[in-house]
């Protein structure tokens, strides 16, 4: 199968787990706590991905600059997009409870959410497909980070919009469409980078990195802790072990 297919079929796959974790939370109320632990581990998960498979990897391949540069940006770019998505009705995306505006109360924060967490997912999935530039693979431990990242994602924000009053057509509507649109992300970042000289390569995978760490300072940590203070600090750190260890084995 050729490569490119593959990047687009892991990226999908990775995104699907937000329509996954959309499903349970329709069909179950869930406990706060127990969303809120799964967000934390998935945070946890995450960190040690892009401390591991990103940054560490771009310095290697293209040097400090590229990915001091780059890992900035990734910051830069991602919070300010987060603050005008935030006044357009988006800041609670990720909360379980019953912080998320409904249409009537805040017109157009639908759109606005939508376009969020497409903004959250897409960095993650763009490094889907440069990591596999180098084997022709994706990276085991990446994978793993994304996709167990991404059902607390579907979780916590599918019982706020639940509790907003928004329709099961919006929500597996938005979440399909996400998922699909990780497959063309991760698809973009192989094909576009292919030829793409070490330090230009280092700069993307920093960019992401940057806006993946940004994201989970904004979104994912806050509702995690908002449930589950006392815990949610081991099991982060529990969720950076575990994606530690299958670096690790994985290498």
């Amino acid at each position: 199968m050729p490569v490119w297919i593959q990047a687009l079929l892991w990226g999908t796959a990775a995104g699907a787990a937000l329509v996954l974790g959309a499903a349970l939370s329709w069909r179950w109320n869930l406990p706060p706590k127990l969303v809120s632990s799964i967000m934390s581990f998935g945070a946890g998960v995450l960190i040690s991905a892009l401390a591991f498979e990103l940054v560490d990897e771009a310095v290697q391949g293209g040097g400090l600059w590229p990915t001091v540069v780059g890992f900035l940006a990734g910051a830069v770019v991602y919070v300010g997009a987060n603050m005008l998505l935030a006044r357009a009705g988006a800041k609670h995306r990720k909360r379980s409870g019953d912080q998320q505006p409904s249409e009537s109360e805040d017109p157009g924060s639908g759109t606005a959410i939508a376009v969020g967490a497409l903004l959250d997912g897409v960095p993650e999935s763009v490094v889907l497909g440069v990591g596999m530039l180098a084997g022709g693979v994706v990276s085991p431990a990446m994978m793993a980070a994304v996709f167990i990242s991404n059902v607390p994602e579907g979780l916590s924000g599918t019982a706020g919009m639940k509790k907003a009053g928004r329709s099961a057509g919006y929500v597996f509507g938005m979440w399909g469409g996400i998922a699909l649109l990780c497959g063309v992300s991760s698809l973009i970042g192989y094909a576009a980078l292919e030829d793409a000289p070490g330090e230009v390569v280092a700069l993307i995978t920093a960019v992401a990195a940057g806006g993946i760490l940004a994201m989970l300072a904004d979104t994912m940590i806050p509702e995690a802790f908002e449930q589950h203070h006392n815990l949610t600090g081991l099991t982060a750190s529990v969720g950076f072990l575990t994606a530690f260890t299958v670096h690790h084995l994985g290498g």
